[in-house]
């Protein structure tokens, strides 16, 4: 999993670098945000997957299905900033999406 720096630097600065070492994601307001295309064997391995690492990290994702396509949502619309476990979820996040890919 990659880590950017994260008391080194700005908030700013540190999103930048964790957005750079995350392609695919973009940020929308105080989240993140990622579309998938998986089929539905694909997603329910995924979900369960994160399910794990979300209470780990105590994140709640929004993950959804639609037209074949998994959208993913993190962070919560009420905090003042994008916290240092909501990127750490998108990054494990992007480490399930590789495994479950792979395994096909």
């Amino acid at each position: 999993m990659k880590r950017a720096l994260w008391r080194s630097r700005s908030q700013r600065d540190y999103l930048t670098d964790a957005l750079t070492l995350l392609p695919g994601w973009i940020r929308e307001g105080r989240q993140l945000k990622r579309t998938l295309i998986l089929d539905d064997t694909q997603h329910a391995a995924l979900t369960e997957r994160v399910k794990i690492v979300a209470d780990a990290v105590h994140v709640r994702p929004e993950l959804r299905r639609l037209d074949g396509h998994t959208q993913i949502k993190i962070g919560a619309p009420d905090e003042d900033t994008i916290t240092e476990n909501v990127v750490t979820l998108a990054a494990r996040i992007e480490d399930v999406y590789r495994s479950v890919t792979s395994a096909d």
